[in-house]
């Protein structure tokens, strides 16, 4: 995840303009002596102030948020809002005054940059102080809520209470079906006083909206696209249509095993959706850590990756206990495992590291590693999900870039590959510094989640086994289908997640969800397009959406769909840059010059262009498109189309109430 500030983000695309509006002659009009404000500013000096006092500002907000993301308590809850508040005055004040300006002759990117203040922000504030003054207020309550959230089961002695990680701890390595239950009603139990606050929230961000010119606070994400909101609406089901086939057929083979290993009632809840607590991830956006059942030739090409890991990080943990004598009491052997811990951690993070490396693209400097957050601190509560920051814009008198993570990271696959993920927004960051400060971003935001997933989808076997994670392996079919259901666990899981959590957000921003129903829309969406449902009984009083850090994070979602789409096609450009040859699947781009120097190239043009032109550049075409994932994994729907033939695949979602039925029938069942 890449933290822009979370309320001063340039968060929601590359702007307004169309392609047209990139970089072309000046038109008569442009030619024409700039218009002035009343204190005699130009357009193009209001745009070069305004960056210049973003840039001076930015420091403070981002040390504001990093303090309230890593030491959660009332004082930097209350320090961070302030600093919000601040920040969305000083943008509503910037947006007034940019109306000055308004059809006047102006350059190509002045104009762009005015296109871009106005939607920089994911949460746009109302102008009345008062209330901006409350946003702030339950933004920060909400995300200090979510980041310190915990379960606490039993009585007496027997009281336990765990965050977060540890109950991810049970779903990832539990088969027992009622501590997975436990595990996962526990966390969602933490989101419930949240509810009232939500409500709150969504009347004050959509007046802020509104106050924008917008119908509501989802229209104005849409907006951010270069296409109208319902155009963009209408592209994401076009792509989601393109990859469906996909995903159901890795739903069917899924449920086929859950069955096999809780019972044929257990494995299933209702006409075909797959219980929520038995997929191996708190959300079931990433069934990963359902390998055990899922794998299928066992023991065919190994890719352990955690054993590999837990193996490195049981080596540090023997030299450091080593280093303490040869019988070192409890309190040593806990500070043998902490040093262990932040060692594993800061291994795993220098291997990502010396992939971009690889690619030409410069070391990580000296500050990341002092001041990142790399495992959980054990005096305070911290947000642990991962995050990359840029907390300077590329620094300036004199100071040198200062770019962080925050995680809490563990030696298994699902961090280590986190790992190289949140590095792409690094490196994005780092690339696009030198741009004017409302340039830096990506070109929108599926671009700057998509980057270090590109660099994941080039982790093949060869590249694992380079670096001493997994064993030579062994070319062969059952091979190379192991290898791509560990992928398709990762990508193909998440897709419907990532389109169904802003369905639920522009339903709720345009009114079409009311707060009565949160929940039950909720669970409609997630079984519509996930085809997954709880076994237990999810009424009004629970908050289940809240449980997601995005959505008290205030984080737009689609980004990271577009994103799982987005990879595929630069992987593939990479791939060609390299000069690779055969199926698409088997290249890494790891140490191609030619492919790093491409790949540069594009994350150095920022938000200074439109999506489609920075695109167009990289991959020749202007379109998002799917083909690349459905050519990647070919092997593997050619497989599971033999392995789900003649079962009922497909699912039936509960029907909503005749009065509010859902938007789009629900998948039918099918045979395979």
């Amino acid at each position: 995840m890449n933290h822009r500030p979370l309320l001063l983000a340039i968060a929601v695309a590359a702007g307004l303009l169309s392609l047209s509006a990139c970089r072309k002659t000046p038109s008569p009009e442009q030619e024409k002596p700039a218009a002035r404000a009343e204190n005699g500013e130009t357009a193009d000096q209001f745009v070069a102030r305004i960056n210049a006092e973003f840039k001076a500002a930015y420091p403070e907000l981002t040390s504001a948020q990093w303090l309230s993301s890593t030491y959660i308590n009332d004082d930097s809850q209350l320090v961070a809002a302030k600093a919000n508040e601040r920040a969305l005055a000083q943008l509503n004040a910037w947006i007034e005054e940019a109306k000055k300006f308004e059809g006047q002759p102006m350059s190509d990117d002045s104009r762009r940059a005015l296109n871009l203040l106005k939607q920089a922000t994911a949460m746009p504030a109302p102008r009345d102080p008062e209330k901006l003054a409350e946003l702030t207020r339950i933004a920060a309550k909400m995300e200090g809520a979510y980041g310190a959230g915990t379960y606490c089961s039993g009585e007496g002695a027997a009281r336990k209470c765990r965050q977060l990680g540890e109950l991810e701890d049970v779903l990832r390595s539990s088969r027992d079906y009622d501590a997975q239950l436990d595990a996962w009603a526990g966390w969602h139990s933490i989101a419930q006083p949240m509810r009232e606050d939500y409500v709150r929230f969504v009347e004050l961000v959509n007046e802020g909206a509104r106050e924008l010119g917008y119908a509501d606070t989802g229209a104005m994400w849409r907006s951010g696209y270069d296409m109208e909101p319902d155009a963009f609406s209408a592209e994401t089901d076009r792509l989601w249509e393109q990859v469906r086939p996909l995903y159901e057929q890795l739903h069917c083979y899924t449920r086929d095993k859950l069955q096999q290993t809780y019972g044929v009632e257990r494995g299933v809840v209702g006409e075909g959706l797959l219980p929520a607590h038995l997929m191996g991830n708190m959300w079931q956006q990433d069934w990963g850590n359902l390998w055990d059942m899922l794998q299928p030739y066992k023991g065919v090409g190994d890719l352990d990756i955690t054993a590999a890991l837990e193996r490195q990080y049981q080596q540090l943990l023997s030299a450091a206990l080593h280093r303490r004598g040869p019988s070192p009491g409890p309190r040593e052997r806990f500070e043998a495992e902490r040093e262990a811990q932040l060692a594993m951690a800061k291994a795993m993070t220098e291997r990502a590291q010396d992939f971009y490396v690889s690619l030409g693209m410069p070391r990580l400097p000296e500050s990341y590693w002092e001041k990142s957050q790399f495992i959980k601190p054990l005096d305070r509560d911290v947000v642990c999900h991962a995050s990359a920051w840029d907390m300077n814009m590329g620094g300036a008198d004199g100071k040198s870039p200062d770019v962080r993570t925050k995680m809490c990271i563990k030696p298994n696959e699902e961090d280590f590959t986190t790992i190289y993920h949140e590095l792409g927004h690094i490196y994005y960051d780092l690339a696009y510094n030198p741009q004017p400060p409302l340039f830096q971003n990506g070109a929108n935001d599926g671009f700057h989640e998509a980057i270090g997933d590109t660099i994941v989808l080039a982790m093949t076997p060869k590249y694992l086994e380079s670096i001493g994670l997994v064993q030579g392996q062994a070319q062969s079919h059952e091979a190379l289908i192991n290898t791509q259901m560990r992928m398709a666990l990762a990508k193909v899981s998440f897709l419907p997640f990532g389109l169904m959590i802003d369905r639920w957000r522009w339903g709720v921003f345009d009114g079409s969800i009311t707060p009565d129903r949160y929940n039950q829309a909720w669970w409609e969406l997630k079984a519509r397009y996930q085809g997954v449902a709880p076994v237990q009984p999810r009424g009004e009083e629970f908050f289940d959406p809240g449980a997601k850090y995005h959505v008290p994070g205030n984080t737009p979602y689609t980004r990271y769909f577009l994103a799982h789409l987005l990879q595929f096609q630069f992987y593939k450009s990479l791939c060609e840059a390299a000069g690779h040859t055969g199926p698409l699947y088997e290249c890494s781009f790891h140490g191609s010059e030619a492919a790093g120097e491409k790949f540069r190239a594009m994350l150095a043009r920022g938000a200074s262009q439109p999506w489609q032109a920075t695109l167009k550049e990289l991959t020749g075409s202007e379109r998002i498109d799917g083909g690349a994932v459905l050519e990647y994994f070919a092997p593997l729907q050619e497989w599971l189309q033999q392995q789900n033939q003649g079962k009922s695949c497909g699912w039936q979602a509960p029907a909503a109430p005749a009065a509010q039925a859902a938007p789009a029938a629900a998948t039918p069942a099918k045979d395979a």
